[in-house]
């Protein structure tokens, strides 16, 4: 629902997006495109993908029409080949792990967006987030779209509209996480199924949390890092953000 809403987030991004450098290209590793091996999208014209049920109308409207790049996904491919090796593929799209930040973060929809599928068949994440770390000096933004905290099993579809409401096990789940990412204690998140109770129960659904560990992956450790939406949706969602760099 952020796509169509004006809420915390979505100005959040909005404000974040205004005062960043237009860059080359944006690559988005999504929750929403698991597969098996890594694939990046190399459409000339990606397509909106709706890949979701029983919402609104206005939402299956959205329409987010960045150019993709062939050019730029061999790029990608390039960049990841000593560590896997990744096919190009024009059957996906941009979902809406991608398009509904975007629409916000760049509503001009004028650069080229491209997506990297969770490789289903890994579990060091981190090796290939670290391989993407070249195309950030070539202007290329990285994205990782998920939730720290995501049980769909447990939202309590009532209390959607009260603001930054969470179960006990959500925040200290959210504040684990956060805690580690200062502490630059990221290697260890990539056993986040070994931790509490209240991790394995955040991450019921590790396709979620993934895409973050391709992004620490490829930050540094001595460059800035800056949480924001740190807020909670519906008891068993949080909305926490981090920008490295």
């Amino acid at each position: 629902m952020n796509a169509i809403e004006d809420n915390i987030c979505t100005q959040t991004w909005r404000t974040i997006g205004a005062k960043l450098s237009a860059p080359r290209a944006i690559l988005c590793v999504s929750a929403h495109w698991v597969t098996e091996g890594s694939r990046v999208t190399a459409n000339l014209n990606p397509k909106t993908i709706h890949d979701f049920g029983g919402f609104p109308a206005e939402l299956y409207r959205a329409n987010y029409p960045a150019p993709g790049s062939p050019a730029i996904a061999e790029e990608i491919r390039t960049a990841l080949k000593l560590a896997t090796s990744v096919d190009a593929s024009e059957e996906w799209g941009l979902d809406h792990g991608t398009w509904s930040i975007l629409m916000h973060l760049r509503p001009a929809a004028d650069i080229p967006v491209l997506q990297l599928s969770i490789d289903a068949t890994t579990s060091d994440f981190m090796k290939l987030g670290a391989a993407l770390k070249p195309l950030r000096d070539q202007s290329i933004l990285i994205i990782g779209s998920g939730n720290i905290v995501h049980n769909l099993r447990l939202v309590n579809w009532h209390r959607l509209s009260d603001i930054d409401y969470a179960f006990d096990w959500a925040r200290e789940a959210d504040a684990f996480v956060a805690e580690h990412i200062k502490e630059k204690k990221w290697d260890s998140l990539q056993h986040f199924n070994t931790f509490s109770e209240s991790m394995k129960t955040a991450v019921n659904s590790a396709e979620h949390f993934i895409p973050l560990l391709y992004i620490l992956g490829a930050a540094y450790t001595d460059e800035p890092i800056e949480f924001f939406n740190q807020t909670a949706v519906a008891g068993a969602l949080t909305m926490t953000s981090v920008r490295f760099g």
